[in-house]
């Protein structure tokens, strides 16, 4: 998901930090007595605006809330206004009980002061995938959860591979060569996308972190490396040039539609190519530079959390509808029904095992990386400066590495 960058997350993080601290003082005054408060309701916030996945969530919520003993009031505002309207929100003390986040802005949010840890409420946060909980801790503490979470592999069309006599590549040479073989008038070998926005950078980080670069160092040879081998796939003609403009969603269509053979996407175009006729798919783990290394795909997917809302009875009652989510249950229901990886490793194994085509996500996984694992709210700046250096090497304006050295000093700006 975008999240805002630069002055304008640093003048609201500031904001929402004093409307925190005078929340959290009125809590105080009168905690003890709201401790033994009734509670019958509680709010709760996510970005699910599309009618059916709100749907969808709603009736998970009520499910949770009945076994807490409470109605949950569940709206939803548009992804690029989440953050707005919690630093809003923190300013006129009414925060949402429960929060969902994008698993990119959990640090941010929780720098703040606006979240609670979750281990005070008794919540198990064991047995999760360790890129989910460096994702949702800030500072040593877990303010966030993940029921499920996605990341990124490589889809192909089984029968340009077959009658091409491609075999799936495993390696980045073996990339370009199947990449090559499969381009032909009207189709081109590989599709990725490359847009002037985070989806970029999300889409590069695999081949970035894989062969070792770090976003810590976006001028690294490692980094060059990974821009190098989509510079080589577009000049080559086995990529199209419309990847500096395409989302995700369009690499999805451009697939299905035989304009591909082959795709870097996630789990949640499944459903929709489920459903189309005569595509024959197959998934696989995403190519690395050499045989052996290590692949890390980002982690993505959202957390929940719960904000200080000044009631610690409805913080309280907050965290049982949390836990009930993220607990196997609830994790594996949620998984089957989004084509998205359950966030503990012991139901992940068991799911994977039940539903074939989600097994190579749930092998990335175990090694997905939290996109602030290292920067922590310093990680937008680092994705702006790596989607600039991609659109500059792909339209040929730099060399990959000149790109990265650009996008390093727009990632350290201050």
């Amino acid at each position: 998901m975008i999240s805002p960058t630069g002055p304008l997350i640093r003048r609201m993080s500031r904001l929402l930090g004093a409307a925190v601290l005078v929340l959290a003082a009125g809590g105080c005054a009168g905690g003890t007595a709201d401790r033994s408060a009734t509670v019958t309701s509680i709010t709760a916030l996510d970005y699910y605006t599309d009618a059916t996945e709100h749907a969808q969530w709603s009736r998970r919520l009520a499910d949770c809330g009945r076994t807490a003993g409470v109605t949950v009031r569940h709206s939803s505002v548009p992804v690029p206004a989440v953050v707005p309207t919690v630093l809003r929100q923190g300013a006129a003390r009414t925060l949402p009980d429960l929060l969902m986040l994008d698993n990119p802005d959990v640090q941010q949010i929780a720098a703040t002061g606006a979240l609670t840890p979750l281990d005070r409420y008794g919540i198990d946060s064991s047995g999760f995938f360790p890129g989910i909980s460096a994702a949702g801790s800030y500072r040593g503490t877990v303010y966030g959860l993940a029921p499920t979470v996605n990341t990124t592999a490589l889809f192909y069309n089984k029968d340009m591979l077959r009658e091409a006599r491609v075999a799936v590549p495993r390696t980045w040479d073996e990339l370009k060569a199947a990449a090559a073989r499969l381009t032909r008038p009207g189709r081109y070998g590989m599709a990725v996308s490359a847009n002037a926005t985070a989806e970029g950078s999300w889409q590069l980080l695999p081949f970035l972190w894989s062969n070792g670069a770090d976003e810590r160092r976006l001028d690294s040879p490692q980094a060059a490396q990974a821009l190098r081998l989509w510079v080589d796939l577009l000049r080559s003609g086995s990529m199209s040039r419309s990847v500096l403009n395409w989302t995700q969603a369009d690499v999805h269509d451009q697939f299905v539609a035989g304009r591909a053979a082959m795709m870097v996407n996630g789990p949640w175009r499944i459903a929709a190519m489920n459903r189309t006729e005569k595509l024959h798919w197959g998934v696989a783990p995403l190519p690395v530079r050499t045989a052996g290394q290590t692949l890390a795909t980002p982690l993505g997917g959202e957390m929940w959390t719960v904000p200080r809302s000044g009631s610690p009875a409805r913080q309280e009652k907050a965290a049982r509808v949390l836990a009930c989510l993220t607990d196997d249950a609830h994790m594996l229901a949620l998984a089957r029904q989004n084509f998205t990886v359950p966030a503990r490793t012991r139901v992940a194994d068991r799911y994977a095992a039940q539903v074939p085509s989600m097994a190579a996500f749930v092998r990335s996984a175990r090694t997905a990386r939290s996109r602030t694992g290292r920067l922590g709210a310093r990680w937008p700046r680092a994705a702006t400066g790596m989607y600039t250096a991609i659109q500059s090497a792909l339209t040929g304006e730099e060399t990959p590495r000149q790109a990265l050295r650009q996008g390093q000093r727009i990632a350290t700006a201050r």
